[in-house]
């Protein structure tokens, strides 16, 4: 691995999870990086404890360095190495974790995002027809009274309100959990599990109040969490096979691969991607829009005007707040990227936040844009791992969107917005607004 190596102060700002709460400073490290060295070698700092220490790492910003190894999934394989960044620590304790359960993986949960071929297609396709628009136009008439009954919600607790823990939070969990299948009573348990395997190093999310937490106790929330989650999801497959209904937990607990059924490892993996990402990003971009709505009066009175706009809201919502911050991949051969050569083995970390604010791509990035016209953002993915519920997303924030501009007459913020403290699914954790209803 050799090749242009940042220097320690950034290498540091790229792994550390409060350097992702200040956005304009983080927005401005990738912009520097993508024009200086955009393919650059992240070290591990030399004055940390080993356990703390992390494997080398290529950081790889420009869009179509990122684009590009999200399209070829045989030259950057998901599986091998940690799908999400990880220090040695973390390594260990998810390979001891994963050995008891007969799978030995430094992945600590064996969902979609940590497959390869040829599993990762055939775990896919078992609800890919799901979440499809064909499918989820059946569901649109209960996500669009579910969006209405939230907005009201949300106009009763003001004129003033935290838009995340009103509306950005409640809404979409309980549209992902209505159709995974788990009682609504469960719900706030599954808010809570996804924000401290999510939101591990934010002393807000994780509930420890405890602000300098150490990379070995993040680990153990984050691991606790998971553990909870699979023992849950035992339960409900569980209760699926015995009483089947025609809910996505029914699919997964009764599912079969090569004609075998899924392994506990495997079914559990599936049921905690769909339950926390299926909501926990979908809620970072709403809340982003809201967000840049409530600084910009001209912008939000253009969608209220022209509502066919929404498509654009929510594209660009997306983009702009870009919720899963980076995914980790490895080179299966020797392969060249912007001029740096990268060998089979190597780790490498491609960045959505930089490719999302790239500017050969999108003009003026930093501006959130609602007559941007574009689809191309990499806030999804792309290639055979694109997010199976981006169809989903789409749907839920454009029904929600509709049904705020029904009602809000204008809105201002009413304090100052925090961002989560995560190197991995990022996002507000507060947005205090103003507003008048009609």
């Amino acid at each position: 691995m050799t090749g242009p190596v940042a220097s320690p102060a950034d290498a540091l700002a790229v792994i550390d999870p409060k350097s992702y709460a200040d956005w304009t400073t983080a927005l401005d490290l990738f912009d520097r990086l993508r024009a200086e060295t955009p393919v650059v070698r992240i070290e591990s700092p030399s004055d940390i404890p080993a356990g703390q220490q992390h494997e080398p790492f290529w950081l790889v910003t420009r869009y179509d360095d990122v684009m590009r190894i999200s399209k070829d999934n045989a030259t950057f394989l998901n599986a091998p190495r940690p799908v999400v960044f990880t220090n040695k620590a973390g390594e260990e304790l998810a390979r001891e974790v994963t050995a008891k359960q007969g799978d030995e993986s430094l992945n600590l949960v064996s969902s979609l995002v940590a497959l390869d071929a040829p599993k990762h297609p055939k775990l896919r396709r078992l609800t890919q027809d799901w979440f499809m628009p064909k499918n989820l136009r059946t569901l649109e008439g209960r996500i669009r009274e579910l969006a209405k009954a939230t907005v009201e919600r949300f106009i009763a607790a003001g004129p003033e309100a935290d838009f995340v823990t009103h509306v950005a939070a409640p809404y979409p969990l309980h549209v992902v959990m209505q159709i995974l299948g788990v009682p609504e009573a469960d719900e706030p348990k599954m808010l809570f599990l996804t924000q401290q395997m999510f939101g591990g190093q934010d002393e807000d999310l994780n509930k420890s109040g405890m602000a300098d937490l150490t990379p070995e106790m993040i680990s153990q929330i984050v691991f606790g969490a998971v553990a909870e989650f699979e023992t849950y999801f035992e339960g409900l497959a569980a209760q699926r096979r015995a009483n089947p209904t025609d809910d996505v937990a029914t699919i997964l607990a009764t599912a079969e691969i090569d004609g075998e059924p899924l392994s506990a490892r495997d079914r559990a993996g599936y049921y905690i991607i769909t339950a926390s990402a299926g909501h926990d990003t979908t809620s970072a971009s709403t809340a982003g829009a809201m967000l840049a709505l409530a600084q910009d009066q001209e912008q939000f009175a253009k969608v209220k005007a022209d509502r066919s706009l929404l498509p654009n809201i929510v594209e660009e919502a997306i983009r702009w707040t870009t919720p899963v911050q980076h995914f980790m991949r490895m080179a299966n051969e020797d392969v060249e990227l912007s001029g740096v050569k990268v060998a089979k083995g190597d780790w490498l970390m491609i960045n959505y936040v930089a490719a999302n604010h790239d500017p050969e791509q999108f003009d003026n990035p930093r501006k959130f844009d609602v007559t941007r016209d574009q689809t191309r953002h990499l806030a999804f993915g792309a290639g055979a791992h694109q997010c199976l519920g981006l169809h989903l997303a789409r749907l839920e924030m454009r029904l929600l969107f509709e049904a705020l501009l029904d009602r809000l007459d204008s809105i201002e913020l009413a304090g100052e917005p925090r961002r989560a403290k995560s190197t991995f699914v990022g996002g507000l954790k507060t947005l205090p607004l103003r507003f008048t209803a009609s």
